[in-house]
């Protein structure tokens, strides 16, 4: 069963953050005077990273400060108020909510790495299956259409279309072979505002030093791509050249 399915529904795992650790702590008060705060303390933690690990980032939340109340109601003196008079209770209550927001801003840094290494493969499995078509001889106007394909997921572009032997024609943006993007002759902080979506975007392609052609793209309004993903871009048009020479 994948992850995804796992997270599915989110409001599921909001309302197993919530209730789980109330079904914890209330199971733990007939044996509060037999164990020890802090080992329920750890089991809280658990119930805590599997909410972050499988749900969300507000289901984590939710679970560190579900955990936090009905911890200090439920197992800490005075019973079923909000006050702790214990010092190690304070401490162990502050220590449950601290570990679980930690917790779960490594449950989501740990997807998000999950995520951007699965996208780099996808990147990567791209410039592969191109570079073996054009290793095979390939027709060239299948692996121009493909590319296009290929550019127009990679990049987020409303359209993406190839020209034969043309390049600055209309004076566009133009996307380096060092991934930085020239608007008007001047960088673009992609980054920050996104690709430029006043017009179109030239991504040439070449091979030995000549001009075969060139992309022309038009990006969507959200479109921005990190600069591993617009490195990924000028390869696959690198990759066209060597099939047009």
């Amino acid at each position: 069963m994948s992850q995804r399915t796992l997270r599915a529904p989110a409001s599921l795992w909001i309302f197993l953050a919530v209730l789980g650790p109330l079904l914890v702590c209330a199971l733990a008060v007939p044996l509060r005077d037999d164990i020890a705060n802090t080992n329920v303390a750890l089991v809280l933690v658990l119930v805590i990273v599997a909410a972050a690990a499988l749900g969300s980032r507000g289901a984590g939340f939710l679970a560190a400060a579900s955990a936090a109340v009905w911890f200090d109601l439920l197992l800490t003196a005075p019973f079923n108020r909000l006050t702790i008079t214990d010092r190690n209770d304070v401490e162990t209550t502050v220590l449950l909510l601290a570990i679980g927001l930690g917790v779960t801003e490594l449950a989501q840094w740990g997807r998000r790495a999950s995520a951007r290494a699965t996208q780099d493969e996808g990147y990567l499995a791209g410039v592969r299956d191109t570079a073996e078509a054009v290793a095979r001889g390939g027709s060239a106007g299948n692996i121009v259409d493909e590319v296009g394909a290929q550019l127009t997921r990679l990049l987020n572009l409303r359209r993406c279309q190839f020209q034969y032997g043309v390049a600055g024609l209309g004076d566009p943006a133009r996307l380096q072979p060092d991934g930085t993007v020239l608007h008007h002759g001047v960088p673009w902080d992609v980054e920050r505002a996104g690709l430029p979506t006043d017009g179109e975007i030239e991504l040439l392609v070449e091979s030995g030093g000549m001009l075969q052609g060139r992309y022309l793209c038009v990006a969507t309004p959200d479109s921005r791509p990190s600069l591993a993903q617009r490195l990924v871009a000028v390869t696959l048009a690198s990759q066209v050249g060597s099939a047009l020479r």
